[in-house]
């Protein structure tokens, strides 16, 4: 069966405390959802999305740190030589918000 990809995902996120709390993705294809923390430019955290709608974080040290949700569009298995896919990726479904630890 292939998987069908209409429609561009999309789901509204906001920061709440230590609580990252998103709407449900319209145009959902179905695949892993995942929220990432990243903080100067660089992924330190990943967190399933598809559970709940929120989900709390488990970040300690002070700093500031953008979160935003990725879900994965499966094309094909094609790797290259060092292992990561050539035609799947993770795309971004919603924008980035900022917050302070």
């Amino acid at each position: 069966m292939e998987q069908k990809f209409e429609g561009i995902p999309k789901s509204d996120i906001r920061v709440d405390g230590s609580k990252l709390v998103r709407t449900e993705v319209v145009n959902d294809w179905g695949s892993l959802l995942q929220w990432v923390i990243t903080q100067n430019g660089k992924q330190i955290a990943a967190y399933n999305a598809r559970p709940s709608l929120s989900v709390i974080h488990d970040l300690k040290s002070p700093g500031e740190y953008q979160a935003h949700l990725q879900m994965w569009k499966y094309v094909d298995y094609k790797k290259n030589p060092q292992g990561e896919f050539i035609n799947s990726k993770f795309v971004e479904v919603s924008e980035k918000v900022k917050f302070t630890v």
